[in-house]
């Protein structure tokens, strides 16, 4: 299960997992230098938050991981559903050049050792997995519109396909995000979903308008890969209900914190 450090700083998945050599989290609100909508713990570049302020939260960050990491890979994401590879070569390009290649790019995996894949979220839903066979990692955002895409699944097929990850080796950890009952939408969201072929009973539900449980969508991605059930970690906390300890763009808006969430192999 999910477990929040002392310092509230960090919400840590599997700390009883056998698989010791990653580590995953998500940050929380806590114990940053941001202020305003951005208070305190934001790490994100692209919400409008002082540059300088993003860089002292990344510092603070790399200090509280098990291991410095040789780089936090973070994205400027657009909801679509382009899968980054993350190797040598991406780190050996220029810190210009390496923005030009994050830039559009939603997922993100690798078979490198203290290279730390975040995905910035603030009610979408960040997805982490963990190919323990052949040590693969990725980090996902998976907003409405990526999940409809099947991001999810698009990324364990390029695990497949460039490092042979079979779904049964998969751990996964599903982080904070919207809930059910906080994600209310119009009814060409819904149909946006029923038209991709996801099963809306297991999804959805009408109340005064339609409201679509992303984690559970998310979920199902997981386990129509092969990825087994008991594998599958969801952290269960609603961002839009505990916006206080979670960014959230629906609470706060757009001109906000992000929870970064992150995956590395030590």
């Amino acid at each position: 299960m999910n477990n929040l450090t002392d310092d509230k700083r960090m919400l840590v998945y599997g700390p009883k997992s056998p698989h010791t050599d990653i580590f995953c989290f998500s940050t929380t609100r806590y114990g940053g230098c941001s202020k305003g909508n951005y208070a305190s713990f934001n790490c994100n570049h692209y919400c409008g938050d002082a540059p300088d302020k993003v860089e002292r939260n990344r510092e603070l960050l790399c200090s509280l991981l098990p291991v410095h990491p040789r780089m936090l890979v973070v994205p400027h994401q657009t909801h679509d559903t382009v899968v980054k590879v993350v190797d040598e070569a991406f780190l050996r390009l220029s810190s210009e050049e390496q923005l030009k290649q994050l830039e559009g790019v939603d997922a993100m995996v690798s078979d490198m050792k203290q290279v730390c894949l975040c995905i910035s979220t603030a009610d979408c839903i960040p997805v982490l997995c963990y190919d323990t066979r052949q040590k693969v990692i990725a980090a996902i955002h998976a907003g409405w519109r990526g999940t409809v895409k099947r991001i999810v699944e698009k990324t364990l097929d390029k695990m497949a396909e460039l490092y042979g990850t079979k779904g049964e080796d998969v751990q996964a950890y599903i982080g904070p995000g919207i809930s059910l009952d906080a994600f209310e939408v119009g009814d060409e969201v819904y149909e946006a979903f029923e038209a991709a072929g996801f099963d809306m009973p297991c999804i959805a539900r009408r109340d005064e308008k339609w409201h679509l449980d992303l984690w559970e969508a998310n979920r199902m991605q997981l386990l129509s890969k092969g990825v087994k059930k008991e594998n599958v970690e969801v952290a269960g906390i609603c961002t839009y209900q505990n916006y206080t300890d979670f960014f959230s763009a629906r609470r706060l808006g757009i001109r906000s914190g992000r929870i970064l969430s992150g995956i590395m192999r030590m």
